[in-house]
């Protein structure tokens, strides 16, 4: 029966690890097709900014759409001439933006609260990627049309600006800088207005062209959103569209054409995203594009019309936080990866996590320290399954007292394996013993640590969360191995202490386990191994009550009577 745990649980690490590669090797199933709600900046008690207001649905006319503020303020495209290339800085409690004229496009995006992993020079979140040598990326906001030279003209224009450098507060909580192009061959026109907010991730953005006779794609730009091209386990870096009630995650091999009733198109990565919301009436095609090796894009594409054609978005680019996104309700939360296992357990695993997410929360508010909600929240779900252990290690000690008529049934019919199998389930049932009773509690621990390990191997409010002395990030391995060697050794003492109906050499051979396990640990978040050691101490101090003080004692044998 050990050996079916040992199994169960080798097998369940084995798919953790291997899984998402299998996948990608064999070309199955995109990522879960699901729907959701969506966050916006996280404040802490110190910001008393008021939050961003609600946005319209995308099914909502071009009259019940409130637009963004100040956009009566348009812009005279026609008699604005830009002589030389100039950038404007926008900078809010939140991010600094620096935009340039040239194409009118975003040059940096920089989040303010969040810094980089550069522990010399820690410097703020750079969401715009630069230039890579010999590849030139596409910038946010550029306006694409059919026409490659009106497109190159466009792109690479000089634009009038109105407006001048803002610095956001509570006493001027907007601003809005405006470029404006007009082409001197087709006296084609393309004006981008955009309007910040203090305390708020969104920036309101409206596009207007006329006498293009083409369609036109706002593209997010190549890799808009991206701060780190982090492959892993679990999580999602790409495009993400939300279509028709279904979150898309699929990066194509070239271009992929979604149309339907969008509500919002995205770039991201574990912890970042920059996502176009449309808030107006008009058509949108989603393109998602590939440009390379680790090289993506997408945008919003409105078909062609005559005449002058108005397009409202609002932009998010800022932090994967879950009650910012959630606050948006257009289900953008759904980008954070709550749920992966096996196919199909997307949904029974993160009806697992979310609860655990916000209980590793609230405990954070109420100790100020992920390490120790950590702790408080395995010894919790140790109480809760208390009454399962008990009956799982009841069972492997019958088990164990059984053992020598077991093995001697295993010799007496070693060669009729159909009689072996109804005398082993006559002697079950005749011992009242359940064989499988010791996996009850394996079986419900795998979806908790399986949920466990998203949650800290994607939310962005553990990464670089500290724990004590010399684990400074709970979202990244131990830097000097000591919780995964800690942990190795508590299932040693686990694997020791526990009733066993293995041969002696199966059981020390099956003594390796803990150092295999020790050595797959060691790449995993320190906040998973921090989980993993706690419910191992918790499990051995059981494992001792339960045997002390809770099994009844088995009879002392009698003693011969003394000769005469």
């Amino acid at each position: 029966m050990e050996k079916r745990i040992i199994l169960f649980l080798v097998l369940s690490m084995a798919v953790i690890v291997l899984y998402p590669y299998l996948l990608e090797k064999m070309g199955v199933a995109k990522r879960p097709v699901t729907a959701s709600s969506a966050p916006v900046a996280k404040k802490k008690d110190s910001d008393k900014a008021a939050p961003a207001p609600a946005l319209p649905q995308p099914a909502q006319t071009a009259a019940q759409v409130p637009p963004p503020a100040k956009a009566s303020a348009t812009i005279p495209a026609q008699g604005l001439v830009a002589e030389r290339e100039q950038e404007v800085t926008v900078e809010t409690d939140l991010v600094k933006v620096t935009l340039s004229n040239r194409g009118g496009v975003i040059k940096r995006w920089e989040l303010k609260r969040y810094l980089n992993t550069d522990p010399k020079q820690p410097q703020p979140i750079q969401l715009v990627p630069a230039d890579e040598k010999g590849v030139s990326l596409i910038p946010p906001l550029t306006v694409e049309v059919l026409d490659a030279r009106l497109q190159e003209r466009m792109a690479k224009g000089l634009y009038a600006v109105a407006g001048r450098d803002l610095s956001l507060s509570e006493g001027q909580p907007t601003g809005e800088i405006g470029f404006s192009y007009v082409d001197p061959e087709t006296g084609a026109q393309v004006t981008k207005r955009l309007t910040f907010h203090h305390g708020s991730y969104l920036v309101d953005l409206a596009v207007e062209t006329s006498g293009v006779s083409s369609s036109t794609t706002l593209s997010l730009g190549t890799n808009f959103g991206i701060h780190q091209w982090e492959e892993g386990f679990v999580g999602f870096i790409g495009p993400a569209t939300h279509i028709a009630d279904k979150l898309d995650k699929a990066t194509p091999e070239k271009e992929d054409l979604r149309p339907g009733s969008m509500k919002w198109a995205a770039m991201q990565d574990k912890y970042f995203l920059a996502a176009a919301i449309p808030t107006d009436a008009v058509p949108h095609i989603g393109v998602v594009r590939k440009e390379g090796e680790r090289l993506v894009s997408v945008g919003l594409r409105t078909p062609a019309a005559t005449g002058t054609v108005l397009s409202r978005y609002r932009l998010f680019v800022g932090p994967k936080e879950y009650d910012t996104l959630a606050a948006l309700k257009i289900e953008l939360e759904e980008t954070i990866d709550f749920g992966w296992f096996i196919y199909g357990s997307w949904s029974f695993v993160r009806a697992v996590a979310k609860p655990l997410f916000y209980a590793v929360r609230y405990l954070h508010d109420l100790t100020h320290n992920y390490g120790v909600a950590i702790i408080i929240v395995t010894i919790g779900i140790k109480l809760l399954l208390a009454p399962l252990a008990y009956k799982s290690y009841k069972s492997m000690k019958d088990m164990a007292a059984v053992q020598p008529e077991l093995m001697a049934l295993q010799k007496k019919y070693a060669d009729d394996r159909e009689r072996l199998n109804k005398e082993l389930i006559k002697l079950y049932k005749d011992k009242k013993v359940n064989p499988v009773g010791g996996c009850l509690p394996m079986f419900f621990q795998i979806p908790i640590f399986v949920a466990l390990f998203n949650i800290l191997y994607m939310t962005i409010e553990l990464r670089q969360a500290p724990f004590m002395l010399w684990v400074k990030d709970l979202s990244v391995q131990d830097p000097y191995y000591v919780l995964p060697i800690l942990m190795g050794a508590t299932m040693f003492i686990q694997q020791k202490i526990q009733p066993t109906t293995m041969d002696p050499k199966q059981a020390q051979i099956m003594l390796l386990l803990p150092v295999f396990l020790t050595f797959l640990f060691v790449t995993f978040p320190a906040g998973l191994v921090l989980y993993w050691l706690t419910n191992n101490v918790l499990t051995i101090t059981q494992q001792v009550v339960t045997d002390r003080y809770l099994l009844p004692k088995a009879p002392a044998p009698a003693t011969a009577p003394a000769a005469k």
